[in-house]
């Protein structure tokens, strides 16, 4: 089902102690996996659900929904507001695009952090949704997390949930500016918890977004998107990780650069007739933890990709 390459069959026996850790050039990246149905994906988040089937989040009018039964094949499922989001069109100048959703179950309860901007502006804001069944037309409006304006060096999109082993909640989001940011939630309320603001990473105002957070035995990784998104077959996205001891950093890449230096170690990026692959998000299960992503054919159009992760001797990421 998956292509496996040289550099991955290299890593995975490096993770097996047989040979040292290497790094991937861009073309030695696997294609995506296989998938099926209807594919054409931006800014993917997907989830588990307790049935075992999979929902899956995606930019587009009022939020739109996949669903699969083997992660293989999906289908559209709808709107996550079929009836449309008021409450969101002072930030989008009237669109009903809606971006980059993070979708998560817990406690019984889908919860959807997803974006209202319009190109290019940091006068936006996330919101907060839940449902109980994660279906089009089910979800409930919880109202604002953060919002940014031009008075801000930050930008209120690209939200991602992570919850401890603590239990806190930690939304982390961002985009250009000043670089991804984390704020402290409140579990009660999925809403924020106090007033403070940590920067995590940053390129100097440089091309970077779509935070997303992980954990892999000691270490939390912080996965975010580098250089540009949106541009059709012309994108150069690329997706970028770091690592730390700590949930709240700080995040270092391989050679130990400071993610707020502008450091990432890169696990994919375009390569053959895969474009600007990124906005990624990291799905645990069951056979492996699974890198979920957009990329842009040839033709520009948006496509899902995933590929299954596998970590090498270091505890460095990368995908086959």
């Amino acid at each position: 089902m998956r292509t496996w390459t040289a550099v991955a069959v290299v890593a995975v026996l490096a993770a097996a102690g047989g040979l040292p850790a290497v790094r991937a050039e861009a073309a030695d990246y696997p294609n995506p996996g296989r998938v099926t149905g209807d594919t054409g994906i931006h800014d993917p988040s997907m989830v588990k659900t307790p049935a075992g089937t999979y929902l899956a989040a995606y930019t587009g009018d009022n939020v739109q929904l996949k669903t699969s039964a083997d992660r293989t094949a999906f289908r559209n499922a709808g709107a996550v507001f079929p009836g449309g989001a008021p409450w969101t069109t002072a930030y989008t100048g009237g669109s009903r695009s809606l971006w980059a959703p993070d979708i998560s179950y817990r406690n019984g309860r889908y919860y959807l952090y997803y974006s209202a901007s319009t190109f290019g502006s940091n006068r936006s804001a996330i919101f907060l949704a839940t449902s109980t069944t994660g279906a089009s037309g089910s979800w409930s409006n919880d109202g604002l997390v953060i919002e940014s304006s031009s008075a801000n060096d930050y930008n209120a999109i690209d939200p991602n949930l992570y919850v401890d082993p603590q239990g806190r909640w930690w939304l982390t989001f961002g985009s250009f500016w000043s670089g991804i940011k984390m704020v402290a939630l409140n579990p009660a309320t999925g809403k924020r918890s106090d007033s403070t603001i940590r920067s995590v990473a940053g390129r100097g105002g440089g091309a970077i977004e779509a935070p997303y957070l992980t954990r892999r035995g000691s270490y939390y990784y912080l996965w975010v998107s580098f250089d540009r998104c949106c541009q059709g077959a012309a994108s150069t996205y690329r997706i970028m990780v770091g690592r730390s001891g700590s949930v709240t950093g700080p995040f270092v890449d391989r050679n130990g650069t400071a993610m707020t230096a502008g450091g990432g170690t890169q696990v994919l990026a375009g390569h053959g007739s895969i474009h600007g692959p990124g906005h990624q998000a990291v799905l645990a299960d069951s056979d492996s933890d699974v890198l979920v992503y957009h990329y842009y054919a040839d033709n520009g159009a948006p496509y899902l990709g995933i590929n299954l992760i596998g970590y090498d001797s270091a505890g460095w990421p990368f995908v086959h």
